[in-house]
């Protein structure tokens, strides 16, 4: 039985609220694109992995490409882990297989082996400043997110740097316990043309599937990025 059928006082309320009263919020509001690619990235943050099920679908329909989405399942690696990351790896296949989506999809690397330091320390330059030139040197993790999480995946085509950006900040965002490097990442959103306002509009539609404890914690890294 589905939960309209088993809950439809509660049903009746959450799709208001979620499906209606969020989404269309005067100055809160986001393009589909937009919107579904924050969701399906807070989602993944949140481990709400049966959600993510109901909601790609829509997603896809609304225009996300299955590289957006696969792109978005990939960086989440870099800051939820693989442990937390492969059930949606292993969602968005079968849902892509069901739609008829040949897979593997196009390759959209851009790095090599040989270059992925280089080309993942310009990234970090362009989107904290030219500081970060030097941070890889700081030990073999600094290393490693420079090389790693910055050279092989932020340097990838399928989503730009803007939009991986937002990814990032939903997956902080949602998974908790991370307030030091969201403030950092909702700078690097602002740094990079996703301002303030923009910002609160991604956490009012991500609301919904987080909460307010954690949607609140973002407000306030938000504020806190924007004195930066």
């Amino acid at each position: 039985m589905s939960l309209y059928e088993t809950d439809p006082e509660f049903m009746e309320r959450y799709d208001h609220f979620a499906l209606d009263e969020v989404v269309n919020e005067p100055g809160q509001q986001l393009d589909d694109s937009t919107r579904y690619l924050a969701i399906l990235a807070t989602l993944t943050g949140c481990q709400g992995v049966d959600t993510f099920k109901e909601v790609l679908p829509k997603a896809l329909d609304a225009g996300l490409t299955p590289v957006m989405v696969k792109e978005m399942v990939y960086q989440a690696v870099d800051y939820l882990g693989m442990g937390r990351v492969l059930p949606f790896l292993h969602a968005v296949n079968e849902v892509l297989t069901e739609r008829g989506v040949e897979l593997p999809l196009p390759g959209q690397a851009t790095t090599t082996m040989e270059n992925r330091l280089e080309k993942g320390v310009d990234a970090q330059a362009e989107i904290f400043g030219e500081q970060m030139r030097e941070a890889w040197k700081g030990g073999h993790i600094n290393r490693w997110l420079a090389d790693n999480c910055f050279g092989d995946y932020y340097t990838r085509t399928g989503l730009d740097l803007k939009q991986r950006e937002m990814i990032t900040f939903c997956f902080l965002a949602a998974q908790g316990g991370c307030e030091p490097q969201l403030t950092s990442h909702a700078k690097g959103n602002m740094n990079l043309g996703n301002d303030k306002a923009f910002l609160m509009r991604v956490v009012s539609q991500c609301l919904p599937y987080i909460g307010y404890p954690r949607s609140l914690n973002t407000v306030s890294c938000i504020n806190k990025a924007a004195e930066m």
